[in-house]
């Protein structure tokens, strides 16, 4: 079922490469892997994605030692500081950046490990008070002060937008991410580069796509329903 799953996420993401002028090569299709046993993991991995998500540092952790192949790793999920040295020189892009003390703590841990690490501004555009990332109004501030630290790269935004029946009601979030991507861009910010746009999930990447989205998360829509434990 998940190969199947795979195919048809593929099928959506070039058709909306196609109704956006885009090429497929823009996009990147994450497979947020997160809950998910080893072995779908594998399965995957056997449709040529080489992109996975996690949200918890152990699980990333953990799946990372149980899977030698070189994989592309992304943390998507909130990153608390004291778990930043777990992960820094193991994630290929932390996509959760929401505040000049977590980017602190990731330049001082990627120091000490001799690493660069590459991150993402999340940016919460719908201001759902149950979600993390800065405010639109914060952002430019803030990757202005991010962009001092050492050995630390920023290299676009993310957003979580809202769960929603109806993907066209997202479609704004993310065409105002991308307005203030270009916003970005333009100021030519020494150590910033606003080359990723990480958004659009299980229910509205077709649209994000749309919007000028490079990365893709999607977890349920490959994997099926996640699994918590008891």
């Amino acid at each position: 079922m998940i190969k199947e799953n795979v195919a048809e996420v593929e099928a959506r993401i070039q058709a909306a490469c196609e109704r956006a002028g885009r090429r497929r090569e823009e996009v990147t299709l994450i497979a947020v892997s997160k809950t998910k046993p080893v072995r779908d993991i594998y399965e995957v991995m056997e449709t040529g994605i080489k992109d996975f998500g996690e949200n918890k540092v152990q699980e990333m952790c953990d799946k990372m030692e149980m899977i030698q192949q070189p994989l592309n790793w992304h943390m998507i999920g909130h990153l608390q500081r004291n778990k930043v040295k777990y992960i820094v020189d193991k994630a290929t892009l932390i996509h959760s950046v929401d505040s000049l003390r977590l980017a602190q703590q990731i330049s001082q841990e990627a120091q000490k490990k001799s690493v660069e690490s590459n991150i993402l501004i999340e940016v919460n555009v719908a201001e759902e008070e149950s979600k993390f990332g800065l405010s639109t109004e914060e952002v430019i501030q803030m990757v202005e002060e991010i962009s001092k630290l050492p050995s630390v790269h920023i290299k676009g935004l993310m957003t979580v937008a809202p769960f929603t029946d109806n993907p066209e009601e997202n479609r704004p979030y993310f065409r105002n991410l991308k307005q203030l991507a270009v916003d970005i861009a333009e100021k030519n910010i020494d150590n910033v580069t606003m080359s990723v746009l990480s958004m659009g999930m299980t229910g509205d990447y077709e649209v994000a796509i749309e919007e000028g989205a490079t990365m893709v998360r999607v977890g349920t829509g490959i994997f099926g329903a996640r699994i918590y434990s008891k």
